[in-house]
């Protein structure tokens, strides 16, 4: 395995290229006019962008798709093999890559290299990466700094998860998923807070989380961190600060705090001194802490706060992150990736405040994502849903984990309800489906959770009331 990216002309080849991290890759790359092709399972709006890039995407992931390159010369035509974690080393064409002799990478090395080109600010967090990320690149866009663009989720004012930009900065999203953002070295390293999650990589527990993280940070040319997040605080001490805690001593502060049914409004201060007011079409406190990071950023790359505000205010979000999918038969279907204990927790407090605001009942759907991370924190999971009036649970959506335990969604159901009423338990997407097609009323919030498949469901209930 080399240790090197070739950007020089060389071809790539990406094993999944449809998957959200390796599909900006591709799409960066493509733009720079460099030979890019690609496997995945089916043709998406994503691959199908990529096509339309001169990437060509196989529709298998299969040995033969390598054979395109076996009359090409090792140290020229064969491609440089990209994997996700997510590629086994069972799979054919990760083997045919082996057999050929291709130089295969982790996607992260090609992040890490293009990351080494450009004057880069990496967002890194257990939550909030993507939306902090997406708004802050969105801020800088509109205020004229044109970045290049690689996060986790698509971003609705321009539809893509990659743009490519003529300035000097790139904006990335720095997964601690597998651990690899310690391969970064940027600029500006932003932490947005720290929690285990990812139970599956980090068997040693939150000072394993942490120390990730300190190698992220000490390898950063400066540190932007949120010290509401006593972690963060304590054990990474960033070199610029930011809180909703008017008495925290951060270097930016929101205070004079409306949250809203549909947005969210506060004034910021900067060491002291009042900037001015932003206003945001995102819900809650946690989007607002977000929103601080890239005032933060913006003011550290000499942009005047007159010039940061209107981006901020234009942002409309994330797909997957609080999206509205639609209204129908007078029901509201919102979208939205929260996985984690914690992130439900600031998700549907925030959809109360605008369930509250519309008199509507908040209707929470909910898929588990791994058995390891439904088993590790179920007594956090339990307690998670208390903003919500109906609570709907599937089974555990696995990710590919084995299941020792034995856990299952009926066991969450069942630890939910030892909290609060109206919980249901609904294995499949078809029961999901039927039980919310003759229970969801005109008037209700429903909005679904979760980092797997359960959104499948949603343009099907739209359709069924008559959306």
């Amino acid at each position: 395995m080399l240790n090197s990216i070739d950007f020089s002309g060389k071809p790539f080849h990406f094993l999944g290229v449809g998957g959200i991290g390796m599909s900006a890759l591709a799409y960066v790359l493509a733009d720079r006019q460099l030979p890019v092709s690609g496997s995945d399972l089916r043709l998406t709006p994503i691959t199908e962008r990529l096509q339309r890039m001169g990437v060509h995407v196989f529709l298998e992931q299969a040995a033969s798709n390598l054979s395109f390159f076996q009359g090409e010369t090792q140290g020229g035509g064969l491609p440089q093999v990209i994997c996700s974690t997510a590629i086994h080393g069972d799979n054919p064409e990760y083997k045919a890559a082996l057999d050929l002799g291709c130089p295969i990478f982790h996607r992260s090395d090609v992040l890490a290299g293009l990351i080494a080109q450009y004057q880069t600010i990496s967002v890194a967090g257990t939550h909030g990466k993507t939306t902090t990320s997406s708004l802050m690149a969105h801020m800088l866009v509109e205020g004229g700094l044109d970045p290049t663009v690689i996060v986790g989720g698509e971003v609705q004012n321009w539809g893509s998860n990659a743009r490519v930009g003529r300035g000097p900065y790139l904006v990335a999203e720095a997964d601690e998923s597998d651990g690899s953002l310690v391969k970064f070295k940027s600029a500006i390293g932003i932490i947005t807070n720290i929690e285990l999650d990812h139970i599956d990589h980090y068997s040693g527990g939150l000072d394993q989380v942490v120390e990730t993280f300190q190698q992220f940070a000490q390898a950063s040319q400066r540190v932007v961190g949120c010290i509401d997040c006593p972690i963060v605080r304590d054990r990474i001490r960033p070199a610029v600060t930011y809180s909703l805690d008017p008495e925290s001593g951060a270097d930016y502060i929101a205070d004079a705090i409306e949250y809203g049914g549909h947005g969210t409004k506060a004034m910021v201060s900067e060491r002291g001194e009042r900037l001015g007011e932003i206003e945001l079409q995102l819900l809650g406190a946690h989007n607002l802490s977000n929103a601080l990071a890239a005032v933060a950023v913006g003011r550290m790359l000499g942009m005047e706060f007159g010039a940061i505000a209107p981006g901020l205010a234009t942002f409309r979000g994330a797909r997957r992150r609080f999206e509205l999918r639609g209204e129908a038969g007078g029901v509201r279907f919102i979208d939205d990736y929260a996985h984690h204990p914690s992130e439900l927790q600031v998700t549907l407090a925030a959809a109360k405040v605008q369930a509250e605001k519309d008199d509507r009942r908040l209707v929470a759907i909910f898929q588990p994502h791994r058995y390891s991370r439904t088993l590790t924190f179920l007594p956090e999971f339990a307690q998670s849903f208390v903003n919500a009036d109906l609570v709907v649970i599937s089974d555990i959506y696995s990710a590919g984990e084995a299941n020792p335990e034995g856990i299952s969604g009926q066991v969450l159901a069942d630890a939910i309800a030892a909290h609060r009423r109206d919980v249901h338990y609904q294995a499949t997407l078809p029961e999901v489906r039927t039980f919310l097609g003759a229970t969801l009323a005109s008037g209700d919030l429903a909005i679904f959770l979760g980092a797997g498949n359960l959104n499948q469901v949603i343009p099907d209930l739209i359709a069924d009331r008559g959306g």
